[in-house]
């Protein structure tokens, strides 16, 4: 046979400009679909977190169903140490979170029978003498990163978009209680460590009812029958974000004092003047955080298991993903502890945040809210305005629970 050595021959691969135009259109075609793939990720998680408010809301409406009230905020036990108070090994201190109590309705069972029985587990896989165990509702749950409950990630208490993970924070939360629209010192007026029965000092009652607003407070638990702007007009939980280490301004509260007294009391916006001019989502480096000892944990969302405000709660003043301030000064382990700061709903979705009603319905609530006067000065714990209107618009009526408000749910 003879070879035509001038006949045409079959070529066997791509020249590089062919090569470099099939890259660039993939890489056209990437580009395009990439962002379209990443919302509907994010919408997966966004529904996810919904979801996980909606147990969350059958796990309260079944608690109420069984005990004819709301799990409390800032209840549990006491061993009578006076202080210091974040240390104890014998009691929670009445620091427990309506969290803890709605275990066993959101199929927690498992992590409810360790807290609510007594216990020699340790987290770091060690045991306790049996005759000293953990006591049955937990030790206080700041400084004990050893027992394992507290120390336990709950998943239907974490957003999917939320990526915070790992120390300084243990047992992170995404979902805080509402605390209504008064932020100044309510829940500070005792001296919540004690054993004193406040209950039973009129006076603290009646600047109580006036000052804590919200679905929830400190040591005492409402029901539904308190609710009298109605359930599907009043919130119960809100989103928050957990802290990162980014300073963000919706996961750290700067501490903001001049010359000793409170602005936060007379202007809920006094705080902003903190913030980067270059970056109006985290506080610049003139600001001053908490210093003491356990302040590394004094971050949104830090412990689920908590009640301290900062960590499990949030005030219906500022709209949501605005900045989070304290009054209390650095090293006020007390001050920061208690109810003086404002903290606002937060979330890593874009635009806004998940709000539980009291009804269980879980409605998306965006950054734009008509929040009414947020320069305002704060509501005054006080007898004497009790029952006054929210001054924070859509936003303050939406946190009281009696204010006789009947808020514009359509707008929502």
């Amino acid at each position: 046979m003879v070879r035509d050595l001038n006949g045409p021959q079959r070529r066997l691969a791509f020249t590089l400009v062919e090569l470099l135009v099939v890259i660039a259109i993939i890489g056209v075609l990437v580009g395009l679909l990439l962002p379209a793939v990443q919302a509907a990720r994010e919408a997966a998680r966004r529904m996810s977190c919904s979801n996980n408010f909606k147990q969350i809301g059958l796990g309260v409406h079944n608690y109420h169903s069984t005990y004819n009230k709301l799990p409390g905020y800032r209840t549990g036990t006491n061993d009578g140490q006076s202080w210091p108070p974040g240390f104890t090994q014998d009691s929670n201190i009445f620091n427990l979170s309506p969290l803890v109590g709605i275990l066993p309705f959101i199929e927690q069972q498992a992590i409810w029978e360790k807290i609510s029985n007594p216990s020699i587990e340790n987290s770091n896989g060690t045991t306790r003498a049996t005759t000293d165990p953990w006591p049955a509702m937990g030790p206080t749950v700041d400084g004990n990163d050893q027992y394992v409950p507290w120390v336990t990630e709950v998943q239907t208490y974490r957003c999917p978009s939320d990526p915070g993970v790992g120390a300084p924070a243990y047992g992170r939360t995404n979902y805080a209680a509402c605390l209504g629209d008064s932020y100044g010192q309510p829940n500070g007026e005792y001296v919540w460590w004690s054993t004193t029965d406040r209950l039973a000092d009129q006076s603290w009652i009646a600047n109580s009812r006036a000052g804590d607003r919200g679905m929830f407070f400190a040591r005492r638990q409402t029901a539904f029958r308190d609710c009298l702007d109605g359930l599907a007009n009043t919130v119960m939980y809100g989103e928050i974000i957990t802290d990162l280490g980014d300073n963000d301004k919706r996961s750290r509260a700067a501490v903001h004092q001049i010359g000793g007294a409170s602005p936060l009391e007379h202007n809920p916006l006094s705080c902003r003047n903190g913030l980067d001019p270059e970056r109006p989502q985290f506080w610049d480096s003139s600001v001053t955080f908490t210093t003491w000892a356990g302040a590394p944990r004094l971050r949104r969302g830090a412990q689920w298991a908590s009640s301290f405000d900062i960590m499990g709660g949030f005030h219906t003043v500022l709209p949501p993903n605005s900045e989070v301030c304290t009054d209390a000064g650095a090293g006020d382990w007390g001050g920061v502890m208690t109810a003086r700061g404002n903290y606002t709903a937060s979330s890593r979705h874009q635009g806004g945040v998940h709000i539980l009603m009291g009804d269980g319905a879980v409605k998306f609530v965006t950054d734009s809210i008509e929040a009414g006067n947020s320069a305002s000065g704060n509501v005054t714990p006080t007898a004497t305005n009790a029952g006054r209107q929210s001054p924070y618009g859509l936003w303050g009526a939406l946190g009281t629970r009696a204010s006789r408000e009947t808020p514009d749910m359509s707008s929502l």
